[in-house]
């Protein structure tokens, strides 16, 4: 399993959301690249970077902070965040980025990501965030009536790169994650998924760990590890075995 540190980007700077509330958000660092790096010095293997201006705004918002970030670091960075379009895609792979996410446009467009994956083997991952159990897009502004695992079945054969499962209830607020229901989509699909919202603290990390499910890829972690309570280094080590 891999740990994936979190950078989210609202004007320029690295925040964390309560709740996936853009009024709370808590500024962290306000230079995502020298975030990027220390990251990179703890011995991470992936970097998670989501463009919360951009989710809202549909398109990229936080370009110049992105690649500031990919220009600080070796390792592989994922990005999220208004990324719906085949230019959009392109753009960002041309740029670096090794694994671009699909959110919104998964919901509203499943072609164009079944495209994408054809063209760009290994470098799609899908974006399903939950409220309630039902996906949630718009930068969480809104709610759909399609369930996150039926929303993940359109892609099982798509060659997409894993799932990102977010449960937006769970998402900063220091609570611990929604491991059931990330298990239970693990469970039902075939393609490898990461868990998102919620992990906290070391013993989220160990019961991720423990849960040993078959796809369960890895855990995205932002504020536990900006406050101190999850060290990179030790949750990668746990996350090994």
């Amino acid at each position: 399993m891999i740990l994936y540190p979190a950078i989210d980007l609202k004007g320029g700077e690295c925040v964390r959301l309560l709740r996936g509330e853009m009024t709370a958000a808590t500024v962290y660092n306000p230079d995502p690249a020298s975030q990027a790096r220390a990251f990179q010095d703890s011995g991470c293997a992936w970097i998670h970077v989501v463009d919360l201006d951009g989710a809202f705004a549909g398109e990229a918002v936080n370009g110049a902070a992105v690649r500031s970030i990919l220009s600080a670091v070796d390792v592989p960075v994922q990005l999220g965040g208004g990324i719906r379009s085949r230019a959009h895609i392109d753009t960002w792979l041309e740029a670096g980025i090794s694994r671009v996410i699909l959110g919104t446009v998964a919901l509203r467009d499943p072609e164009l990501v079944i495209a994408a994956c054809r063209d760009h083997p290994g470098k799609i991952a899908v974006g399903i965030d939950a409220r309630d159990g039902k996906v949630a897009v718009e930068g969480w502004a809104e709610t759909s009536e399609i369930t996150a695992t039926d929303l993940a079945l359109k892609f099982e054969d798509a060659g997409v790169a894993a799932i990102i499962f977010t449960d937006i209830s769970k998402d900063g607020a220091m609570e611990g994650p929604n491991l059931a229901a990330t298990v239970d989509l693990a469970k039902a699909i075939s393609t490898p998924v990461i868990l998102s919202g919620g992990v906290s603290s070391m013993k989220d990390i160990e019961e991720v760990k423990a849960a040993e499910v078959p796809g369960l890829d890895g855990a995205i972690s932002g504020r536990a590890i900006y406050d101190g309570k999850i060290n990179v280094a030790d949750a990668m080590n746990v996350l090994k075995g």
